[in-house]
């Protein structure tokens, strides 16, 4: 390999490597900079990514696409909230239980949907994003999820003394768990596992004759994304301190396709871009026009969908290959004015 990429790829790396230390440093320092309703806006970003992540692994990397995330986030919510209303369990331990319960729910409901491909598939998942609601509301169900009233659960207070008030705590337990799936998903994507399910997204054929069990990876993939969309919800409960089936609307789901989108569908990065886009900007767009907010959002959404067709992370990506071009270019013509200097024997 010549001297010049190898001195390109430990460039890469190190802005890699610096990058996330930034950007985990501004997250660490964030809370305390800002007021405690940014804070809170904030913690719901977290808690949109780790949904959206889940998202992207099943849509971008699976090519199952799912219009009904924002029930599986629903299940993962009223799971946290039955717990903590109905048991003395701890508020962090509902959140593993809410992820497994969700991670059984996607599973079963991938396999008869194994059946189904494209657009069917999306309208079998919006079924479920559009059923869920209502059935929480069922009267026979009253006594666990409390029908149209919902439930109240308190807010979790900083352990062992901490001095962190309720905003602050929440944001940092949500930062952990965000940063412990995000490290998950890239260890899966980037092993054998990840390698199978974007091969059935690109060439399910392909796949199952090299050996793949199709089925099998189709299923588990949609487990693992309800997991995500599930311990989404639990921490959301945790947040807003009050769960009901009105808090879980069917725009929900699009919210989420939205935020992947335009973060970048086929990527674990742009995750965090997509968040702050479906939290903020319907603020921004109330700004600009009280008449008609979501006309302004609509505007803005198809300009960046004809700006940026690859998400955000495209962008992003595009820019970081030309600075490394540059940068290597510079590395190498460096190099080259100090062979020739030694050759020369002049003195730089």
């Amino acid at each position: 390999m010549p001297i010049s990429d190898i001195e390109g790829k430990k460039c890469k790396a190190t802005w890699r490597y610096l990058g996330i230390a930034a950007i985990l440093a501004t997250a660490c320092i964030l809370p305390f900079a800002i007021s405690g309703y940014h804070v809170s806006q904030f913690s719901q970003v977290l808690i949109y990514a780790i949904a959206m992540l889940g998202l992207n692994i099943l849509t971008g990397f699976n090519g199952q696409i799912s219009l009904g995330h924002g029930a599986l986030y629903a299940i993962g919510a009223y799971t946290t909230a039955i717990l903590l209303n109905k048991t003395g369990i701890p508020y962090w331990a509902t959140v593993p239980i809410a992820g497994a319960i969700c991670l059984g729910v996607g599973f079963l409901f991938g396999l008869p949907a194994l059946r189904l491909e494209g657009l069917y598939l999306a309208l079998a998942t919006f079924a479920l994003a559009v059923a869920t609601p209502q059935i929480l509301k069922f009267r026979g169900f009253d006594d666990w999820t409390g029908g149209v009233q919902g439930i109240q659960v308190d807010a979790p207070a900083a352990p062992f003394g901490l001095p962190l008030n309720a905003d602050r705590w929440i944001y940092y337990f949500c930062l952990a768990w965000t940063i412990a799936l995000y490290i998950i998903a890239r260890n899966l994507l980037r092993g054998r596992t990840g390698r199978a399910i974007i091969a059935i997204r690109d060439h399910p054929l392909a796949a199952a004759a090299m050996g793949v069990n199709t089925a099998l990876y189709k299923s588990l993939t949609f487990g693992v994304s309800a997991m995500y969309a599930g311990i989404a919800g639990a921490l959301g409960a945790l947040l807003s301190a009050y769960v009901s089936p009105d808090s879980f609307p069917v725009f929900l789901s699009i919210k989420f396709l939205v935020g992947s989108v335009v973060g970048g569908i086929a990527s674990i990065s742009g995750i965090f871009i997509g968040a702050l886009f479906i939290e903020f900007m319907p603020n921004f767009a109330d700004q600009i026009s009280k008449a008609a907010p979501d006309a302004i959002f609509g505007m803005f959404l198809i300009a960046l969908m004809y700006l940026m067709p690859k998400g955000a992370i495209g962008v992003l990506d595009f820019i970081s290959v030309k600075l490394r071009r540059v940068i290597s270019r510079k590395i190498h013509k460096s190099k080259r004015l100090r062979d020739f200097c030694a050759k020369s024997k002049i003195r730089i």
